[in-house]
């Protein structure tokens, strides 16, 4: 009775047009009438009636989709909604969740009155409670990206925390973090409001309709199976929670939607003797574990325990989602944490312990977006314990993505396609969301990785790397190396090294760039995707001068780097393709592309049995020769010249090197610093890197990783796709107009975009920062997403920061805009006004000041070795 009380719905406050659609039902939950038929088709198709369903429903109405069905196979919010704890909160360290919560906030303060469901929203604000030093830093940073993100936030001591909260013991904490506009909610009925909105605007809505599988033609989506007849349509969501999993396989063509649920418990109490009053700050206390909410003068409290119990693995649950089994033993800790920080609630009744299933994803971040392999099928799933927050932004942005093509705003992180076959494995799911959950609390430090699901996608050359001192960090499932401890170091120590400040691999790191910059590295970057494309006549050439940005058009043996722009001239892909003959091409791109790029290649190249794509990333192991002697090592093992003169840059050469043939040799490091990447065909690849080893010795060679490499793209100013770029971002925003064919005349997506921004200027751009007054050995260290200040106003975050060995100083990425201080109006952004300005970056609330520079600093390097020359000069004249 009291769990009804929680999270049922209300219906007192429906639509008359949704309740006709709804089936009738007596108080014993038994039919009472015939349910309305299902109409024979619609344009979308929506699986799902909790509250990522209802938003999609209701923003597609908004946007004018009004032939719409939503199909709940129980009732409405009888999932994983139901028991929702309610909280909205905004508190999010990455960027586009944090808009989707603000979002869904400012959305459900107005959604009572606009349908006159009650939501029992009130705005509470929440505290965000620090036992640690590192964790009030980590609060620090939140607290940067609320505050120019135009959400009031401050941070706040112990003794204001007991001024908000009397009931807070203060006595272990350093600090905190205040958000005053986050809110309380009764999601069920969220969701019921947005269901009664969406109504009201044409979708129709049917419960009790459990949908068995999709149907496919030709690679899209064609209608849709339920045990109550068939629907025919365009375009279908799987906003099916914990059930979207199985919802994916069962279809004609598979979908894969990696989620696994776990038990998630919280409490609740009788109202205390002087009942808590309504508005009384929610508190989140991530080291101890928990969360507390005010309930009806009581308290909710839950949390994410160490060792959480998942559920399901074997497959399909229940049809509605009831309490599960009570488990005091398990919610014990979390119980401990509880009266820690509040010990007057010993005495206090406990009402009920509540255990229900929520699901997380392999990256604790949101499921949506387009399938890569079933056109008109979409997926918006796995909230991972925050569906309120995120629901209402959630629901508007893949509404916008189905209408318009495309979201309003960057939500790559997000994207189904960022997750390939490999992370659909049940056991990897059960074992990876063991981690997952805990991780909900576990302090995050720049950098750090997950532990389970490893050594799943390998280098030929793992074994041997690892046995050198490789530590190892995982991308799109694939094992690559951050960088090589020298003989003698301590491991343990340096892999339990977590911190925001200067790291420990400060120095080892620093050796292998010198050495790169000095000798000759080898990076093993086997794990970029690779494809092929080919035809039998002009076709490949063809499609893909209207697919990229750059002229491919270039002599055999020839690397162009390019863009795969969307029409608005975003980047959706950044890589480097190779001319391997007239009717073949060699395209490398970044790691975590393989699905999406496969996917966009494949849904727009003409279908043509004369052309060809082969995705090569197996085939062949990558390994990155870097620094002034790599020409050396590779003249004396292949017996042909390297230099400049007989190997350019942007050339590329099938070799041999060693006893290995078919090597595609090309004179590109991804770093701006001299040197080759080899392709070798894995079965070679051992012998070839054994070789190179051997006869780099006389040359210093040693082994380096991506952490090196970081370094040297950024001090060289290269942007990388994922961290800088992304479906946002144009190249005439990033100074890459050189890389544009537009003044040759030939058509190419994102064209028309690219020659209004010639025309009319950009409204961003892509900088360079130089940190001043920053002290590397004892100041916090920029990492990625620090807000950037111009003249004291704010205009940009930070995409990515490194530190540069070779200017001593941190060097910061990012994108910076101008805005109309009087009016907020966006105005172009020109080399006067970056130059002209005076900059902080914001570090956790510390601001450092900045040198801006829209170009690479190469000449800055060489008046360094100058100055250095002078020096060295004076000093001998001494």
């Amino acid at each position: 009775m009291f769990l009804r009380l929680l999270a049922d719905v209300r219906w007192r406050g429906a639509d008359p047009k949704w309740r006709s659609v709804a089936c009738c039902r007596g108080a014993s939950g038994t039919a009472e009438s015939q349910p309305v038929p299902l109409p024979a088709q619609a344009r979308v198709v929506i699986c799902g009636g909790g509250i990522t369903g209802t938003s999609v429903a209701y923003h597609l109405a908004k946007l004018g989709w009004k032939d719409v069905v939503l199909l709940e196979q129980g009732r409405l919010s009888a999932g994983t909604t139901r028991f929702c704890a309610g909280i909205v909160s905004t508190a999010r360290p990455v960027s586009i969740e944090l808009k989707m919560a603000d979002y869904s906030n400012k959305l459900y303060q107005q959604l009572e009155q606009e349908t006159g469901v009650q939501t029992g929203y009130v705005k509470t604000g929440s505290v965000s409670l620090a036992q640690t030093q590192d964790r009030l830093i980590s609060l620090k940073r939140i607290a940067s990206s609320l505050n120019v993100s135009g959400i009031p936030c401050e941070i706040i001591s112990p003794k204001q925390v007991a001024q908000l909260h009397p009931l807070i013991n203060i006595h272990d904490l350093v600090g905190a973090m205040y958000v005053p506009e986050d809110a309380l909610v009764l999601s069920a009925n969220v969701s019921l409001a947005l269901a009664t909105a969406a109504s009201r605007n044409g979708v129709q809505i049917h419960e009790r309709t459990s949908v068995s599988h999709v149907s496919v033609q030709k690679g899209r989506v064609t209608g849709v199976e339920t045990d109550r007849g068939h629907i025919k349509c365009q375009y279908f969501v799987n906003c099916a929670g914990q059930w979207a999993y199985e919802l994916g396989h069962s279809g004609e063509e598979p979908v894969n939607i990696p989620l696994h649920a776990c038990e998630h418990f919280y409490l609740l109490t009788h109202p205390l003797k002087e009942p808590l009053a309504s508005n009384v700050p929610t508190v989140v206390d991530p080291d101890g574990r928990i969360y507390i909410r005010n309930w009806q003068g009581g308290i909710l409290s839950g949390g994410f325990e160490k060792n959480p119990k998942p559920l399901f693995t074997e497959g399909r649950n229940q049809l509605e989602i009831h309490n599960l089994q009570e488990d005091w033993d398990h919610f014990e800790p979390l119980l401990s944490s509880l009266l820690r920080r509040m010990p007057n609630l010993e005495a206090l009744q406990i009402m009920q312990l509540v255990n229900c299933p929520e699901s997380f994803t392999p990256d604790m971040r949101c499921i949506m977006g387009e399938s890569p392999t079933v056109r008109g099928y979409f997926v918006l799933a796995g909230m991972n314990s925050a569906g309120i927050s995120y629901g209402g932004g959630a629901g508007k942005y893949l509404a916008e993505w189905m209408v318009n093509g495309y979201p309003s705003e960057n939500v790559w992180p997000l994207d189904l396609k960022r997750f390939g076959t490999l992370q659909s494995s049940r056991t990897f799911l059960r074992h990876r969301v063991m981690e997952v959950m805990p991780l909900m609390c576990d302090l995050k430090v720049p950098r750090w990785d997950f532990q389970t699901g490893r050594q799943l996608r390998t280098s030929p050359l793992y074994d041997r790397l690892d046995a050198q001192g490789a530590r190892w960090m995982e991308k799109h499932g694939f094992e690559r190396v951050k960088y090589f401890v020298p003989p003698g170091k301590d491991l343990l120590d340096l892999d339990q090294s977590k911190t925001f400040y200067k790291p420990d691999w400060f120095d080892i790191v620093g050796s292998e760039v010198k050495c790169c910059k000095e000798a000759v590295c080898v990076i093993d970057m086997s794990s970029f995707t690779k494809f092929e494309i080919s035809s039998t006549g002009d076709q490949a050439l063809q499609s893909l001068q209207y697919l990229f940005s750059n002229d491919l058009d270039v002599p055999v043996g020839h690397v162009v780097h390019t863009g795969m722009l969307n029409e608005n001239g975003g980047y959706e892909n950044d890589c480097s393709i190779a001319r391997l003959s007239k009717r073949s091409f060699f395209m490398i791109s970044p790691t975590d592309q393989q699905v999406h790029c496969w996917a966009w290649l494949k849904n727009h190249l003409p279908e043509d049995s004369n052309l060809t794509i082969e995705d090569v990333t197996w085939k062949y192991t990558a390994l990155n020769l870097i620094g002034p002697r790599a020409v050396d090592v590779l003249s004396e093992l292949s017996y042909a010249p390297m230099t400049p003169e007989h190997f350019p840059s942007f050339f590329c050469k099938e070799m041999s090197v060693g006893y290995a043939n078919g090597i595609r040799v090309m004179s590109i490091t991804h770093t701006g610093e001299p040197g080759f990447m080899l392709y070798i065909p894995i079965e070679y690849a051992l012998h070839v890197y054994n070789e190179v080893m051997n006869m780099g010795q006389k040359y210093g060679i040693r082994n380096a990783g991506y952490y090196a490499l970081r370094s040297l793209r950024i001090e060289k100013f290269f942007a990388f796709w994922g961290q800088d770029l992304d479906a946002f971002t144009t190249p005439m925003e990033c100074g890459r107009e050189f890389q544009v064919k537009l003044e040759k005349g030939m058509e190419f997506i994102g064209q028309e975009a690219l020659l209004e921004q010639k025309q009319n200027g950009v409204y961003k751009r892509f900088t360079m920062f130089i940190l001043e007054d920053h002290d590397t050995d004892m100041d916090l260290w920029p990492w990625w997403g620090e807000p950037i200040f111009r003249n004291g106003r704010y205009v940009g975050k930070t995409t990515s920061s490194a530190y540069s060995y070779t200017l001593e100083r941190h060097v910061c990425l990012g994108f910076v805009q101008h805005f109309d201080e009087k009016t907020g109006e966006e105005l172009v952004v020109t080399t006067d006004f970056i130059n002209q300005g005076e900059y902080e970056i914001d570090i956790a609330g510390q601001r450092f000041q900045a040198k801006a520079k829209l170009y690479p600093f190469s000449s800055l390097f060489a008046q360094r070795r100058r100055k250095d020359e002078v020096e060295l000069s004076g000093y001998q004249r001494e």
